[in-house]
């Protein structure tokens, strides 16, 4: 057969079966008139040459896998060779990653020591985590109604400490709204992650929603928003770090005992063997939930739905 039928029957191109010849790797006979006579033996060396390139085999370092199909053996892994070329490109792989890992502790390490710089908080060492994105195909929480008591509910007499020092009454908030966004827990380079975090719908994503408000913060101001404010149930000193960390224009307040959860039945959950808040934004106004968000996803983009309905719904 002609190259671009062989070509077409081992899922390869024309290019690269040449390339594959060019090597040695393939030899088809000849005809009368010159031309290169490919046969089902050539075919199935270029399906086995793109089979081991798929597994990350260099097409230069298959030579043991076809010499083990030439000797007669029903596999091109039956061989020693071929066995001692699968392990060379496992080491080989090996060797890659544990680079690829020193470059990315030493960007982390880099990363913990920018985001601290100049920071008054102790920092521990870095882990390898990267908080601000997202990872991809997070699970998305879905509306199971934990939160539609609360439009016209009235905030309880509860003081909450900020991260500047001082004590906020939510059902005393001052004048205009407050938007008040609730999250889980806020990772940080030196700890690590509850594990299975990724998978609970809705945990992952404090760090890229804070951001997000952070950003935001003036368009949120101009749009109505007295006041901004984060919340969870860290204690004050590790939601400091992070709010120096992430350089974010508010402050964040700290529920330890999730006494807003108890006094307004907010959805929780348990993880790394803590109570948690469920994420979700209150939008207050004079003492009363005027508003709220929930479930809430994806949270890198919160900011800017909670912008989208300040706008939309003039106080």
């Amino acid at each position: 057969m002609r190259i671009g039928d062989a070509a077409r029957r081992a899922g390869a191109t024309v290019k690269a079966v040449r390339y594959y010849e060019a090597l040695g790797l393939v030899t088809p006979g000849r005809l009368g008139n010159g031309y290169r006579d490919y046969d089902e033996h050539d075919v199935r060396i270029v399906r086995e040459i793109r089979a081991l390139s798929r597994l990350g085999i260099p097409v230069e370092l298959t030579r043991p896998f076809l010499d083990c199909i030439e000797s007669g053996r029903p596999h091109p892994d039956d061989c020693p060779a071929s066995l001692a070329g699968y392990q060379d490109a496992i080491d080989d792989l090996t060797r890659r990653i544990d680079e690829l890992s020193d470059r990315r502790a030493a960007l982390v390490r880099q990363l913990h020591e920018a985001a601290h710089r100049n920071s008054t908080v102790p920092r521990g060492e870095p882990v390898h985590d990267d908080f601000t994105r997202l990872p991809a195909r997070l699970p998305v929480p879905q509306d199971d109604g934990a939160c539609d008591h609360l439009p016209g509910l009235a905030l309880p007499r509860v003081g909450l400490t900020d991260t500047g020092g001082r004590t906020v009454r939510l059902d005393a908030p001052g004048p205009g709204r407050t938007v008040v966004y609730v999250y889980p827990l806020t990772g940080r380079p030196d700890r690590d992650l509850p594990e299975g975090w990724d998978s609970i719908p809705g945990a992952r994503g404090c760090t890229p929603e804070s951001c997000g408000f952070r950003d935001h913060h003036e368009e949120l101001v101009e749009a109505g928003a007295g006041r901004v404010f984060g919340l969870s149930c860290q204690d004050t000193a590790y939601q400091r770090e992070v709010v120096e960390r992430l350089r974010l224009p508010f402050a964040i307040l700290s529920d330890p005992d999730l006494r807003l959860a108890d006094e307004l039945k907010l959805p929780t959950f348990e993880a790394g063997g803590q109570r948690l808040f469920r994420r979700l934004t209150l939008v207050l106004r004079d003492g009363v939930v005027e508003h709220v968000f929930y479930p809430v996803f994806p949270p890198d983009r919160h900011a800017e739905q909670v912008l989208g309905w300040l706008r939309a719904h003039p106080a």
